[in-house]
């Protein structure tokens, strides 16, 4: 039998809906048996500065290889790395 889901109220704000969940059970407004892909388009991932040595030939040849790609060398580096990365975890 399907359990009837309750409605959710309408908030004013933030802390208003954060206290409301903070007394709630989630399961009684949710139906949890079909999770629901949600997206958010405008979320920016936070990014972390970071310096490391690379040797001047390298330097050269990623400057070269961006260019080419008409790409920032930086945008370059993290584009490689992500790829590498992946590898790496697909590898496990």
């Amino acid at each position: 039998m399907k359990k009837k889901l309750k409605l959710i109220p309408k908030f004013k704000n933030e802390d208003e809906e954060r206290d409301f969940w903070d007394t709630h059970d989630t399961t009684e407004y949710f139906d949890m048996s079909k999770p629901m892909m949600i997206k958010f388009p405008n979320l920016k991932m936070s990014t972390k500065t970071i310096t490391f040595r690379i040797t001047q030939s390298l330097y050269d040849d990623l400057k070269i290889l961006a260019n080419k790609n008409d790409v920032p060398y930086q945008s370059l580096m993290k584009m490689f790395l992500a790829q590498k990365v992946r590898e790496e975890f697909a590898q496990k």
